[in-house]
């Protein structure tokens, strides 16, 4: 039976439940390092004295070099123990993170965003090899809903006390303070973490770059590479300014951004384990559609408020995140469902590259597109930017039903 038709919910074992909770954590670090860069936006443009394009320029640097990292790694990625790509990953991930809390001009920040995307790029798309190695299809809805918790948790714990670090000190703490989570949490891999090595079984390219042609050469796997390009373009074109808009835009107020961002945080928590269950029990297509619908819809009303009640930014606020995050665990879990076991690594490195590369041109655009006249004035075109993003969801829905349909056909 698919998995996107109606089924029995398959429990996870005590070992699953560990691994689940593990890549969640590592997951919780890597997406608070990058998405800690948005609510921080408006210290660092005042601190460094970058304009919209040059702050959009600091973002995609990481999405730019995560992107080129996935390439090279593609070919290797399943000729090594999982577990120790992950660790490897992990330990650049964290040495990077600590040199963009040591930056402090314009220049070591950015060379320290390539250095942490090099490492920290990666990571996403062995975990997901991981989950794709250990979890059926019907359990990966659940697991991608847990997973993506690391979201959730981000904006709950680490981007308002990193926001308090930072009014309190400066930017730099925030990043620092991502860094001392991830060593706990890289000694807790290396000790709980088990083993992950059934696809070396099933190896048969003898070079990397041959196993790379391979893998990009199947039509039903540049699908997937597409729909998720898409995805990731419709869900960071809006991101670099979300902090700035709110602050200029809306006048929030930069004491109440970590308190918007908790609460859309708590509710993410709450939303996406749930989501997952109905993409593992109804249609993950159904779910993906209506989700990037709600969100469309959610997205012409944010991008065009304009100085706003603190409750009204909260709701709104809320109800677009649960559409973009909805779309993200149905997505992901059927993408996931493409790749053979031979080439399962090698497919979530390029998928991931094709993820942070098109996160980065998305980043990159909007800062052409956003003007700020200077460092206290509203944002001008951020609605041009929301329009933008509605046309790319509508294209994501036809790439992602694509891959449905392939999948139906070769599972």
């Amino acid at each position: 039976m698919l998995a996107t038709d109606k089924t029995a919910i398959i429990p996870f074992t005590a070992n699953q439940k560990w691994v689940i909770f593990m890549l969640a954590v590592t997951q919780f670090t890597v997406i608070l390092d990058f998405m800690i860069m948005s609510p921080l936006g408006d210290f660092m443009m005042k601190s460094l004295s970058m304009s919209p394009a040059a702050f959009g320029v600091a973002v995609s640097a990481y999405a730019f070099s995560a992107g080129i990292s996935g390439l090279l790694t593609a070919g290797f990625a399943d000729r090594f123990d999982r577990k120790k790509l992950l660790l490897f990953f992990y330990i650049g991930f964290i040495i990077g993170t600590i040199f963009c809390g040591l930056a402090h001009s314009y220049t070591a920040l950015v060379a320290a965003r390539i250095f942490t995307g090099l490492f920290g790029g990666v990571i996403g798309s062995i975990s997901l090899a991981i989950i794709t190695d250990l979890f059926t299809l019907d359990q990966r809805g659940r697991v991608m809903g847990f997973v993506q918790m690391g979201f959730g948790a981000s904006q709950v714990l680490g981007i308002p006390i990193g926001l308090y670090l930072a009014d309190i000190w400066s930017w730099e703490a925030a990043f620092l303070l991502v860094a001392a989570i991830a060593i706990v949490i890289a000694v807790m891999l290396l000790i709980k973490l088990p083993s992950v090595t059934e696809h070396l079984k099933a190896q048969r390219d003898k070079s990397a770059f041959i196993h790379l042609w391979h893998t990009v050469r199947k039509k039903d796997y540049r699908i997937g590479f597409s729909a998720t390009a898409m995805l990731s373009i419709g869900g960071f074109m809006m991101f670099p300014f979300g902090s700035a808009f709110a602050v200029n835009n809306i006048e929030i107020t930069t004491a109440q951004l970590p308190m918007l961002f908790f609460i859309s945080g708590l509710s993410s928590l709450v939303i996406l384990p749930v989501i997952g269950k109905l993409s593992d029990r109804i249609s993950k297509m159904k779910i993906f559609t209506i989700a990037a619908v709600w969100m469309m819809l959610m997205v012409v009303v944010y991008t065009n408020l304009g100085p706003s009640p603190f409750w009204l930014v909260v709701v709104l606020n809320i109800l677009m995140m649960m559409g973009i995050m909805s779309r993200m665990i149905p997505a992901t879990a059927l993408v996931s469902a493409i790749p053979q076991l031979e080439d399962r690594g090698a497919f979530m490195s390029i998928n991931a590259s094709m993820q942070q590369i098109a996160g980065g041109v998305a980043a990159a655009i909007a800062g052409m597109i956003v003007v700020q006249e200077h460092k206290s004035a509203p944002l001008q075109h951020y609605d041009i930017v929301g329009y933008l993003v509605i046309v790319i969801s509508i294209l994501s829905i036809y790439l992602l039903h694509r891959v449905a349909k392939n999948i139906s056909v070769t599972k």
